[in-house]
């Protein structure tokens, strides 16, 4: 597996989440500091197989897996929580560094007994909570309750379908957590707007999948392999956001 490139931006992170091996290697040969891995990542992305966590254990970078079972709504019955506990044996089996969780209530609030039930399974790894929150009815409270909980980070698009437009709430969020919890805005980020979220000075880290459309796969659309959606991990995109990171002083 390839190095990772010298240097990092002054204090910042740049996280990247990817769903197959060429993602992985983009993502790391490009610069980013940590991986967030998954799979269907037009699904808005799964838990990812262990055949890959293991594999992406061998990474020089941190790696988080992503714990989620299915796509849809985050409220998950007892069968379902089983499921996600048992991956994340596998991701702590597998050396991976963290895991990226998260669950609600049908009343749209954070499922606090799941959670504690995710997090026992998680003992000893890195704790993100993922965008669950984008959908509880009251996200500052969601804030509080993930600060109790331990969680070192919270992915968001500050409720909003693209970070860019939650970027208020994003804000409100970064300053109530300031110290003791880090907010990473997520969902739309991209080199060209990376510099309105890094204007708040709370803000050290940035979540993106740094995606081109994919070409040349006519054929494997026509005989359904492949959804014509379909984009990839493109490594001159996480270059160009890794740059425009570095150009916060901080």
């Amino acid at each position: 597996m390839a190095a990772t490139p010298q240097g990092k931006p002054s204090g910042l992170l740049l996280e990247i989440c990817v769903d197959d091996f060429a993602g992985l290697e983009a993502a790391i040969v490009a610069g980013a500091d940590r991986i967030e891995l998954c799979s269907a990542l037009g699904s808005g992305g799964l838990t990812p197989s262990c055949g890959f966590m293991a594999i992406a254990a061998r990474a020089p970078i941190p790696v988080h897996a992503l714990i989620r079972p299915r796509a849809g709504h985050f409220t998950y019955s007892m069968d379902e929580i089983a499921v996600m506990e048992a991956d994340i044996h596998a991701a702590r089996e597998a050396g991976l560094a963290g895991v990226v969780i998260g669950a609600t209530t049908d009343t749209a609030a954070l499922d606090i007994d799941a959670i504690r039930r995710l997090i026992k399974a998680a003992d000893g790894l890195d704790l993100t909570l993922h965008r669950a929150i984008d959908v509880v009815s009251d996200m500052d409270v969601a804030l509080d309750l993930a600060m109790e909980l331990g969680f070192s980070r919270v992915l968001t698009s500050g409720g909003a379908r693209h970070a860019e437009q939650g970027l208020a709430v994003i804000e409100r969020l970064a300053r109530h957590g300031a110290g003791r919890i880090s907010i990473m805005p997520g969902g739309g980020v991209r080199p060209e707007n990376a510099a309105l979220f890094l204007a708040v000075p709370e803000i050290r880290e940035l979540h993106a999948s740094c995606s081109q459309a994919d070409s040349g796969q006519d054929r494997l659309v026509e005989l359904g392999f492949e959804d014509q959606s379909v984009r990839r991990t493109d490594a001159d995109t996480v270059r160009r956001l890794k740059a425009s990171m570095g150009m916060r002083s901080l």
